[in-house]
């Protein structure tokens, strides 16, 4: 299979010939990776089993772990869903179109395969101008998981994306870098309270600001054999891994003592806060703002992938406070440290 790869080139959207092939191969049943404010997704029609059969092929995903839906609008979700709460109201009219996945009870029109064989599917409304204007013209929901090998780092670039699948999907829609760098906040809004199941672009203080409370899973990481379907992607095993193997410490002076012991027998990168000072014995690669943490999720994928493209074998890296979209950020760092 050859990967196209489709560059955004008119001044009207919806009425650029890149597009309208994206939309043509989903609608036929092929694979197109494309942008969303998080990272790349890999999309399917979620309406056709045998396309969504195809994401796992490409991804080497097992059928256990759930791809999330993605739609057009929340009148649109509402028709893939068998039941919707008011909290799900509440939710939609704050954070959609927005970084943010409900859980929700599926409409016989979502296929099993979507949601690992559960009864709850993962919805969300993009942001990203590209991936509704994609929706739009392809007149499907659309299944996408991150565009990248299974368990490997996610895409925040359409090379990212490349670098994992080239040759096993039909296309890319190329529209440059996502903004937000770490995937979809995962949350159950029927639950009382509501249960985060993985952290993302929404945080739990935000949240609380519209729901009052919101409690956040703590599922222990683990290398046993996987369940048999998991709530949310991204959970219980190591998951956005990079080739090289991680070490997380709590601060700069923890980060100069690992570097200089590992540094000793191996290659070391180092993903580095624009504040500190560069340790001398390391690969060194600006990281964002420590006082940003919005900069470190943007930037994380991306000098992730960076470092292993320059051969190291250790990547040291400090975590952040768990606050705001630093829980987020730990929660990636922990499952690539695994």
């Amino acid at each position: 299979m050859k990967t196209l790869c489709l560059r955004l080139t008119a001044a009207v959207l919806a009425e650029d010939p890149a597009l309208l092939e994206a939309a043509r191969i989903l609608r036929s049943g092929g694979l197109v990776a494309f942008p969303t404010e998080t990272v790349y997704g890999l999309g399917a029609n979620a309406l056709d089993p045998a396309a969504i059969e195809k994401i796992f092929r490409a991804k080497q995903r097992p059928h256990w772990d759930p791809v999330i839906v993605h739609a057009g609008s929340e009148a649109a979700a509402r028709e893939l869903t068998s039941a919707w709460p008011e909290t799900a109201s509440q939710l939609a009219r704050a954070f959609w179109p927005g970084p943010l996945t409900m859980l929700l009870p599926r409409s016989p029109l979502i296929p099993l395969i979507c949601t690992a064989g559960r009864e709850k599917v993962g919805l969300r409304v993009p942001s990203h101008p590209v991936a509704l204007a994609l929706i739009a013209a392809a007149g499907v929901p659309v299944a996408a998981p991150s565009a990248n090998r299974f368990g490997h780092t996610s895409p925040t670039t359409a090379a990212h994306v490349l670098a994992d699948l080239d040759g096993h999907i039909d296309a890319i829609l190329d529209a440059g870098p996502c903004t937000v760098g770490v995937e979809s906040t995962v949350l159950d809004p029927a639950t009382d309270p509501a249960i985060i199941y993985r952290p993302g672009g929404i945080t739990p203080a935000q949240v609380r600001l519209v729901l009052g409370k919101v409690n956040v899973a703590e599922r222990p990481l683990s290398v046993e054999a996987p369940p048999e379907s998991l709530e949310s992607p991204g959970l219980g095993i190591r998951h956005y891994a990079p080739r090289a193997r991680m070490v997380l410490v709590s601060g700069e002076d923890e980060l100069r003592t690992v570097v200089e012991r590992e540094s000793q027998a191996h290659r070391v990168g180092v993903l580095l806060p624009v504040e500190w000072p560069a340790p001398s014995s390391a690969v060194v690669l600006p990281w964002g703002r420590w006082s940003e943490p919005e900069s470190l999720a943007r930037d994380l994928y991306l000098q992730m992938r960076a470092l292993d493209d320059l051969g190291v074998d250790v990547i040291v890296c400090p975590m952040p406070s768990p606050e705001g979209i630093g829980l987020a950020i730990r929660d990636r760092l922990r499952k690539a440290a695994k």
